[in-house]
């Protein structure tokens, strides 16, 4: 392998439709395949890193100086959850960007992006003219790539397996012991979303994607559907949970893959996006109101609104390309959205959703 001592060993992106790209090692030096996507944030690789809606994604960052912070502390809170960090570790295939910043400084980084990457496997390329990749992604759609280091390896598309299945947890955990109970379907969560329901006092019963709490006979008030990678349409065994909770007249709530695996269980169709919606400042609008807000995202599948059951409406619509941002039932507390209200690195301008949801189970409202 070749090496500028300056810069660090070379290595290479491939994109399926045979474009190559060159730049330079500053990860774990392997290569790897699969989905090439862009976030447009400006800060929070960390968590962005560390979502598991990434699993089997090679992300590209379109700030072009990346690294200048560091990377935070493992520190936990008092339920045991990683303070700074979406999950136990990076969850993206591979990481891209322009200028790799070697030299970091924050109050509370303990180590380099670089350090970081190296620990957990991950390769990372910069040297990468990130704006003509994001530009050929934008106008091709999402495409399938490879970081190329010393040996080349096949193309990998990640919707072909069950991402769902690989981020989830093994067995229930118990956090909190308020007096309002919900199941939470991890299907990929993201850790703010424990911490938002936590500073609200609420017990959660954190439970595997395929696990049938109406088979284990829990007592719970709302049932909660988390983010999660992929398409959701692989995810079988939770819309039919989701199908028990609405026979059942439970409350629920989804978010991100959560709007899509309700939509499913209602009866609606979704669908893969050309290139997804990835970052901090994605304006949508509640139907019906002159509401609109700027909300942060990370998906590539939607849910098909003209398949939606008469008894359902749509809720949420991004206002730049139409597409669905979230689903409600007319009459039921049935509900979910399409971006993350809970987002670490903001903006929290729909936090307040969390709220209605408790509102909802304590007042035992019926509608939404």
């Amino acid at each position: 392998m070749l090496q500028d001592t300056k810069k660090g060993n070379k290595t290479k992106l491939i994109l399926e439709d045979g474009s190559v790209y060159h730049g330079y090692s500053f990860g774990a030096e392997r290569s790897v395949a699969g989905e090439v996507v862009f976030n447009t944030g400006m800060v929070g690789y960390p968590e962005s890193m560390t979502d598991p809606s990434y699993r089997g994604q090679i992300l590209t960052l379109t700030y072009p100086l990346i690294g200048n912070y560091g990377v935070p502390s493992d520190k936990r809170d008092g339920n045991e959850i990683l303070k700074f960090f979406e999950s136990e570790k990076i969850q993206i295939q591979g990481l891209i960007v322009s200028e790799y910043c070697k030299n970091y400084h924050h109050w509370n980084a303990m180590r380099s992006l670089s350090e970081w990457l190296k620990e957990n496997n991950v390769p990372g390329i910069y040297g990468i003219d990130t704006r003509a990749l994001t530009k050929k992604l934008r106008e091709k759609g999402t495409m399938l790539g490879k970081i190329v280091y010393d040996k080349d390896i096949d193309f990998d598309d990640p919707d072909k397996r069950n991402l769902v299945k690989e981020v989830s947890i093994d067995k229930p955990i118990i956090y909190g012991d308020g007096e309002i109970k919900v199941v939470v379907i991890d299907c990929g969560i993201k850790n703010n979303i424990l911490r938002c329901f936590l500073k609200r006092d609420v017990k959660i019963i954190r439970v595997p994607w395929d696990y049938d709490v109406f088979k284990k006979q829990f007592e719970f008030d709302g049932l909660f559907i988390s983010n999660g990678p992929g398409d959701p349409k692989m995810c079988k065994e939770t819309i039919e949970i989701v199908r028990k909770a609405i026979a059942n007249d439970i409350p629920i709530f989804g978010i991100c893959l959560g709007n899509q695996i309700l939509g499913l269980a209602a009866g609606a169709d979704t669908y893969k996006l050309k290139y997804g919606h990835r970052s901090q400042n994605q304006p949508c609008k509640e139907l019906g109101t002159k509401k609109c807000y700027i909300t942060p995202q990370n998906h590539g599948f939607a849910v098909d609104t003209e398949t939606l059951p008469k008894d359902w409406q749509p809720w949420f619509e991004n206002a730049n390309d139409k597409t669905n941002e979230g689903i409600r039932h007319r009459k039921k507390p049935w509900f979910s959205i399409q971006f993350h209200p809970e987002a670490k690195c903001g903006p929290v301008d729909t936090e307040f959703l969390f709220d209605r949801f408790l509102s909802i189970i304590k007042n035992g409202k019926r509608i939404c």
